[in-house]
């Protein structure tokens, strides 16, 4: 079973503004599921933007 992170331990771990974490949802670069009132961002998603900056 995949697991899941809320923003704001993606936020701590990434040391970024929780904001930052919000606006990337917002604008598409990282892909989160709403369950109830919360967002949940997947292992595999977060990984896939991690490596999407190696890239560039």
């Amino acid at each position: 079973m995949e697991k899941y992170y809320t923003p704001e331990e993606i936020a701590d771990n990434l040391k970024v503004h929780l904001k930052t974490v919000y606006n990337w949802i917002k604008n598409g670069n990282l892909k989160a599921v709403k369950i109830g009132h919360f967002w949940r961002i997947s292992e595999s998603e977060l990984n896939r933007l991690l490596n999407s900056g190696e890239q560039e």
